[in-house]
């Protein structure tokens, strides 16, 4: 199990910047890669971006070159996920969600690799 704590959503103009965070813990093995989804208004949630343990990328297109990935490993037991969103666009407003790999397979699948556990997600509203 791995519990995922988001914060930093809110509402922002067209062209401005957020920083969305999710703080993992309570894992017996830090999950070897996290991501970031997004659930559009009427449309399937879909991968953002993903990182691993070790520091490979994946960018969904329409995240790269604007988006961001990074974390904080503290300790053994906690590590903490960002996402920096720059130039942000209308069609970026979503319900944010932080997820990690569930070994074994189930869940979403981004870039190949399943996500099996969840936040409770963070909405983000950009407005003209």
């Amino acid at each position: 199990q791995v519990q995922l704590v988001e914060s930093g959503g809110g509402s922002v103009e067209v062209g401005g910047s957020l920083r969305l965070s999710c703080a993992a813990s309570k894992y017996n093995t830090r999950p070897s890669w996290m991501a970031w989804f997004r659930q559009r208004p009427n449309n399937e949630r879909e991968g953002v971006a993903a990182i691993s343990y070790d520091g490979r990328i994946n960018y969904a297109q329409f995240a790269a070159g604007r988006f961001t990935i990074s974390q904080d490993s503290q300790d053994s037991t906690s590590n903490t996920l960002y996402l920096q969103m720059n130039d942000l666009k209308s069609d970026d407003t979503a319900v944010y969600y932080c997820a990690a790999l569930r070994d074994g397979g189930g869940g979403l699948l981004f870039a190949g690799r399943p996500f099996g556990y969840w936040g409770q997600g963070t909405q983000v509203t950009v407005s003209s």
